[in-house]
């Protein structure tokens, strides 16, 4: 019998969503003869006694969950997630820079420097990539500071405004769509799938809409009804970071894929497992023996994704300007790196 630790804290506890998902993640551990116990933030010492950590509060190298991280990691405790996969996670460009080194598609990318931002600049940006603009401030997460521009002045005001909190700003192709993907990774392997449908007042999946919170839908999708293409690439996106638990979101547009973002700590209390009923089985076998492969039951990838192996979902090259090639190879798909300040 091992022991599991369930890291949480207030936040976690803020929803009767969350709190079901916790106590049935806390249900299937017992179910399998290990005990499982929450750890709160003033509980951190217990962490060198545990067997495994399991964190399922928001992570960010900045708060309690990442000395949470590198305490398990110390004393050898297996935790999900991993320090390292919330380094990378948690900072846009540096998740994004993972992805491009695996040529993975992507709206195509730009990382200007506070040098850099100008309004001709932005014009350049919207002549090379359409209009509208979508801006991330890098440590953005659950859609906050993620703003679309549409004119020179809209882009430059957001542009301002997220400088004051990093010395980048990522600005992306803007790929519409009525959903996300989201593909759950675990270890490397598929894990679920689900839709998350974008409210109609908004183009994230969470947004403030006139002073209300606004929530995506979620609908969990079975195996045999996600395309494989979808599902390789999901896993692909999830080993370019790493061989943790991920959630990668991914649009599709006009016959292409597009990989979103991958999120370590990936949400699992708004039904995203309704047709995955062995997640959490799955997630703390990992945890605990380092198991983490399907049942029979589970859909088994038939190849490991390429861009460049299927002619309807791959990557244009012609639209990635030559600066790109320094950074992440010869061959680019749909994304541009620029670092230049």
């Amino acid at each position: 019998m091992s022991k599991l630790g369930i890291f949480v804290n207030r936040q976690t506890l803020s929803s009767s969503e969350q709190l079901s998902a916790l106590i049935k993640c806390r249900d299937v551990a017992e179910s399998m003869g290990h005990t499982a116990e929450f750890i709160f933030p003033v509980d951190i010492k217990k962490i060198p006694k545990l067997d495994a950590l399991f964190i399922r509060a928001n992570t960010d190298p900045m708060n309690a969950t990442y000395v949470a991280a590198r305490m398990a990691s110390l004393y050898g405790v297996p935790v999900i997630d991993d320090p390292l996969s919330i380094q990378i996670c948690s900072d846009k460009v540096n998740m994004y820079m993972h992805l491009m080194k695996r040529e993975l598609p992507m709206p195509r990318t730009v990382f200007p420097s506070k040098e850099k931002i100008s309004a001709d600049y932005a014009r350049e940006l919207f002549e090379e990539m359409g209009s509208p603009l979508v801006l991330k401030e890098p440590s953005t997460s659950f859609s906050a500071r993620v703003e679309k521009a549409s004119t020179v002045p809209e882009f430059m005001r957001i542009a301002k405004r997220f400088l004051r909190l990093s010395d980048w700003v990522v600005v992306q192709q803007y790929i519409p769509s009525r959903f996300d993907w989201r593909i759950g990774v675990l270890n490397g392997e598929f894990l679920y799938a689900c839709r998350y449908v974008i409210p109609s007042q908004t183009f994230k999946i969470q947004a403030s809409v006139n002073g209300h919170l606004v929530y995506c839908g979620v609908e969990s999708v079975p195996p045999e009804e996600v395309p494989s293409e979808i599902i390789d690439l999901g896993i692909e996106a999830g080993r370019a970071i790493g061989s943790g638990l991920y959630g990668v979101d991914i649009k599709e547009r006009d016959g292409r894929l597009y990989v979103i973002e991958v999120n370590d700590n990936p949400s699992l209390d708004g039904g995203e497992d309704v047709h995955y009923p062995d997640v959490y089985h799955r997630i703390i076998s990992f945890l605990i023996s380092g198991d983490s492969h399907m049942d029979t039951r589970s859909y088994i990838p038939s190849r490991i994704y390429s861009p460049f192996q299927s002619s309807r979902y791959n990557a244009s090259t012609d639209l990635v300007p030559e600066g790109a090639r320094m950074l992440v190879g010869e061959e680019i798909s749909s994304c541009w790196i620029d670092f230049e300040r």
